[in-house]
């Protein structure tokens, strides 16, 4: 029996569009119910709600019942881990854009 595990990494689990359209969206609201969300979709309900399985999985949204309505919310703290991540990478970036600006001065200079 091969049982499919559930996607628990938040690098997966953002790795889709349609989950950070639905983490942005989140991001905008205190909680949002299930056809709310799914007003901001061309999918229908189902598939919506899959993502949104996928992102509570990963620890990004949590649900809560209320009646029979199941509201969403963002918990952002999982996505502290890519800005670590991505912190680490930006000293390649900002070193790479500073001998760009050297670049285009010394072309400018040339110009004059």
């Amino acid at each position: 029996m091969n049982e499919k595990s559930p996607i628990r990494d938040v690098y997966d689990a953002i790795a889709d569009p349609t989950r950070r359209k639905l983490l942005h969206l989140l991001a905008e609201a205190d909680e949002l119910p299930l056809y709310e969300i799914t007003l901001h979709f061309e999918m229908g309900r189902t598939a919506v709600s899959k993502h949104l399985t996928i992102l509570k999985e990963a620890g990004l949204v949590t649900d809560r019942k209320v009646g029979r309505e199941t509201r969403f919310r963002l918990q952002a703290a999982p996505l502290q881990e890519i800005q670590d991540w991505l912190a680490f990478y930006r000293k390649f970036w900002i070193s790479n854009v500073a001998r760009l600006q050297e670049l285009l001065q010394a072309e400018l200079d040339d110009m004059d």
